[in-house]
């Protein structure tokens, strides 16, 4: 067991350690540049989504706004709370800024997968779509690289389905008996209950739930935030200095300066909104859209919620209160946004976080688990597979909430991630002549006064795309 731990070490080390953050860095700063900031040229566009009508014509069709909704509750998770803590703990307060950093950048990267799996997704027999790196793999490097998306394929079955969700189910249970006092075995039950009723539904249950319980989660969360800045307004604008001034090395918080806030600000920021490493455009690809970029768009925005809206909450949330002390590491993780909510607000507050982690947490859920779902179809068709796949992920959100010492186990599941982070970006590099392509015809439409641009699959004949996917 030693040795595979080590050698699984070595993998995260290979990845997370040196390698990853990088590359996710370098490439979205040329993707930024290349495409000539779209995510900043589109920005407008993003939130149109939001009060979009549903899906046209057809059983079984997502609509953009659910798989928008799908992905923000995959992306807002425990790195949203506990995340950010622990990056203001050993990074400073400029840690704040370089999350904020990276997320505009990863916005471009996003908007590039998300567009690249639209583009590829298959129609299926219920009429919904699958697509994502898996399937731009295959279609769009070709079956020689089919291998590759095996490769990806696993790691995410064995990050995401397994390991996260074991994790997932812990935090829920831990943050219940905390607040509550509410033992492990009752919310073991509960939540695998619920788990098990939405995942037997297939992806129009999850959007369907996604787009109840999301809205509610964030609104929630950011009023809570809100409520802080009001309350503590004269201090906003010395919280904002200490951000930028930190960031950038004119005041120093912690040891390292401003290298140990663009560390803990890039990796946070990185591990929280999951631009570039594959996830997302899992979802983004079961959405009908007219057009690929609309949905990598779409997804850009999700980038901007998660990071730039609900982190920036969390942070101000702790900054501005008097439990953090810069340098000091007493206090950490989910326990310092819990206590600073409770020094602004009162003891009332920590039922309150516990409510926002088990939403959070749940929504993580239900998302880690179709992304599951979605790469476990490129390895086998067979129907049972799927079955056996839910009764996996149920027994083991179960098993994290009862028994939080077996998480240990799943001591893979950060460098999986790394691994299918590196195998996305190989791919994304690779086909990004393609998405530059996508985004060229959606900006020629436009500038020909098409308000919502159409992709005409005959443009694309020398593709190996689903040309029934792009029928209507």
């Amino acid at each position: 067991m030693e040795y595979i731990e080590q050698f699984f070490g070595t993998i995260g080390d290979l990845t997370w350690g040196w390698s990853l953050i990088p590359f996710l860095v370098v490439l979205g700063i040329f993707f930024t540049l290349l495409t000539k900031l779209v995510q900043f040229e589109f920005f407008g566009r993003m939130f149109r989504v939001l009060y979009a009508s549903p899906a046209p014509g057809g059983e079984g069709r997502i609509s953009s706004r659910e798989a928008l909704l799908v992905s923000v509750g995959g992306r807002v998770g425990g790195g949203n709370i506990a995340g950010v803590a622990v990056a203001i703990t050993l990074g400073g307060p400029g840690a704040v800024f370089w999350m904020w950093a990276i997320a505009l950048v990863g916005m471009c990267t996003s908007l590039l997968e998300c567009s690249l799996a639209q583009l590829y997704k298959r129609t299926q027999p219920d009429g919904t779509y699958r697509g994502g790196p898996a399937r731009y793999i295959i279609h769009g490097l070709g079956k020689q690289f089919k291998w590759l998306a095996v490769l990806y394929a696993v790691c995410l079955i064995a990050a995401f389905a397994l390991g996260f969700n074991a994790f997932q189910g812990n935090t829920v249970a831990g943050a219940a008996e905390d607040s509550l006092g509410l033992d492990r075995m009752w919310t073991g039950i509960g939540l695998a209950a619920i788990t098990g009723l939405i995942v037997y539904g297939g992806i129009k249950r999850i959007a369907q739930v996604a787009d109840v319980i999301i809205p509610i989660m964030a609104v929630g969360y950011i009023g809570m935030a809100l409520l802080i800045i009001v309350i503590n307004i004269p201090d906003v604008p010395g919280v904002l200095w200490s951000i930028v001034a930190n960031a950038f090395g004119i005041e120093e918080a912690v040891g390292g300066g401003m290298g140990a806030a663009i560390a803990q600000g890039l990796r946070r920021g990185l591990f929280s909104n999951e631009a570039g490493l594959g996830s997302a455009p899992n979802v983004a690809a079961v959405a009908w859209v007219p057009h690929p970029v609309s949905q990598g768009i779409v997804q850009s925005l999700s980038v901007f919620i998660d990071t730039i809206i609900i982190c920036t909450c969390t942070a101000l949330m702790i900054l501005l209160g008097d439990v953090y002390v810069p340098g000091a590491a007493d206090v950490n993780g989910v326990a310092l946004t819990q206590q600073s909510l409770v020094s602004h607000v009162g003891e009332w507050s920590q039922y309150f976080l516990t409510g926002a982690i088990l939403l959070f947490s749940f929504s993580s859920i239900i998302y880690n688990y179709y992304l599951g779902e979605n790469a476990l179809s490129v390895m086998t068709k067979h129907p049972l597979s799927a079955h056996a796949l839910r009764l996996l992920v149920v027994g083991l959100v179960f098993l994290g909430a009862t028994a939080p010492g077996a998480t240990s186990v799943f001591f893979f599941s950060d460098p999986m991630m790394g691994v299918l982070a590196v195998v996305n970006l190989l791919a994304l590099t690779m086909l990004f002549p393609v998405g530059l392509r996508l985004l060229n015809d959606y900006r020629a439409q436009l500038r020909a006064g098409v308000a919502h641009p159409k992709l005409d699959p005959e443009k694309y004949a020398d593709l190996d795309i689903d040309a029934t996917a792009w029928r209507d």
